[in-house]
């Protein structure tokens, strides 16, 4: 089935700062830091419904509101399983595999159902989080979602998304 119309919405305020690291196939890890993330999407369906592809209207305030979650936290993978994370009192404590410890407010962090927090899980993250919002409200589904997350600004990951019908 060909796909003929399309959308993309890249707005200025699809965008969240957030702190990360990465955890790398040899236990090893990145340091902590910090990205000004961009987001960008582009949907595809084969038909037209009241001419439009979706409504810019209706899209934009998804995308915006999980962008908006993950603005100002740590993400963390939790189903890294080289990463072990625990409760203490208000803090979660982080141990990668390198035996270093870090102790952060949770209200500060975002555990994320994600293996690692790299630009590529992330976008699969916004996309997962983009559809569902998408179907509860609308009962909408694009059959090609593509979500692009720029870290800095020329690099960027890109994940696609193709509904089985």
């Amino acid at each position: 089935m060909d796909l003929n119309y399309s959308i993309k919405v890249y707005k200025q305020y699809f965008n969240f700062a957030s702190s990360h690291f990465l955890i790398f196939e040899d236990g090893t890890r990145e340091p902590l830091h910090g990205h000004n993330y961009r987001v960008m999407l582009k949907g595809e369906v084969s038909e037209l419904k009241s001419d439009m592809v979706f409504d810019f209207l209706d899209i934009k305030p998804i995308v915006r509101e999980v962008c908006d979650s993950l603005d100002h936290k740590l993400l963390l993978p939790k189903q890294n399983p080289r990463l072990k994370i625990f409760e203490e009192e208000n803090n979660f404590v982080i141990i990668p595999p390198c035996e270093s410890k870090f102790s952060i407010p949770k209200q500060d962090v975002l555990l994320l159902p994600i293996l690692n927090t790299s630009a590529e899980r992330l976008a699969v993250y916004l996309c997962d989080e983009i559809r569902r919002l998408t179907y509860e409200r609308f009962q909408f589904k694009f059959q090609h979602l593509e979500i692009e997350v720029e870290e800095t600004p020329g690099q960027s990951a890109i994940y696609v998304h193709k509904e089985e019908l």
